[in-house]
């Protein structure tokens, strides 16, 4: 990519961002924000973070910004009224006035860095090869922050809970969102049933391929969730309801595993998530196995949003 193109892209990604803070239509700005995010997945390929760009644009483009857009269908009866609200001239010029202060803050930090600036990169080149697996995001995110990536999954599924919280009494334990009617022998339907194997195929080699190449749970998850919505979508399937036992096994699966193996590095290395020698590796394929299904779950019930029928319906 040349510095010219570079530049163009910089400029478009300042562009989108503002676009997405000033537009007064709420899908407007959500519009710019999905192009801004697959934009900026496109940054993280020039930086050569391949992993971050797939995870960008999976989930900061495409799920973000589906759920964004839900948001905004939810909220269309109201933002014809708040069209019409306008804030006073000092609140808006204060509003203004902070956003350059965070900015001119943000851009003293970065000129006040020393140089070289700080990192632990060398330390994590030198033990990489201690944890068995030639992609260095993988081994960071399972060996030497693996306690976060834990949090990060458990913190998914409290955020799972926390939109099925938001279900009538009497329809705790149902189905969530609305049935979804297509015709069955319309081109929707037929790209429901020619897509899934496909979208199938490639979610499990971009997830064994994580290993030791970009790639890994995360994006995988997001492309089996995907197709997953694509059958609902088109009336093929229907998502089960919140109470089935499979279905809370599934989703409770992946945190356990990885707490589970948490455990066992106290029992044979003396600390939590620490890795016998010679087993790196194993575990965290073990772990990658178990978060995926979870991982899948998670995303795509977020998307149904909470519970809305009867379990029968």
């Amino acid at each position: 990519m040349t510095p010219v193109v570079s530049f163009v892209i910089a400029l478009l990604l300042l562009a989108l961002a503002l676009w997405s803070v000033l537009a007064r239509d709420a899908f407007v700005a959500v519009a710019g924000f999905v192009a801004y995010g697959l934009l900026l997945s496109l940054v993280w390929v020039r930086l050569a973070g391949i992993d971050v760009a797939l995870t960008e644009a999976a989930i900061g483009g495409g799920l973000t910004g589906a759920l964004l857009i839900g948001a905004v269908a939810r909220l269309r009866a109201t933002e014809a009224a708040a069209l019409h609200e306008r804030s006073g001239g000092g609140v808006r010029g204060l509003a203004a006035l902070l956003s350059a202060a965070v900015a001119a803050l943000l851009v003293l930090c970065v000129l006040v860095l020393p140089g070289p600036a700080p990192t632990l990169a060398p330390q994590v080149a030198a033990n990489l090869p201690a944890t068995q697996v030639g992609n260095p995001i993988t081994g960071v995110l399972l060996a030497f922050r693996a306690v976060d990536t834990l949090l990060e999954a458990i913190v998914l599924v409290i955020a799972l809970l926390g939109v099925w919280s938001l279900a009538p009494d009497g329809l705790w334990g149902g189905r969530p969102g609305q049935r979804h009617v297509a015709d069955p022998d319309g081109i929707f339907a037929y790209l429901a049933r020619l897509l899934p194997p496909i979208g199938i195929v490639i979610a499990i080699y971009i997830f064994w391929a994580g290993a030791d190449h970009p790639g890994g749970k995360f994006q995988a998850a997001t492309i089996l969730a995907a197709m997953w919505m694509l059958v609902q979508m088109a009336g093929l399937a229907d998502v089960p309801p919140v109470s089935t036992r499979r279905l809370r096994w599934g989703i409770a699966a992946g945190p356990l595993v990885f707490v589970a193996v948490g455990v066992l590095g106290v029992l044979t290395a003396g600390i939590f998530l620490a890795y016998p020698e010679g087993w790196a590796k194993p575990m965290i394929v073990v772990i990658e196995i178990a978060l995926l299904p979870t991982l899948t779950l998670v995303l795509a019930l977020l998307m149904n949003g909470p519970p809305a029928r009867n379990p029968e319906s």
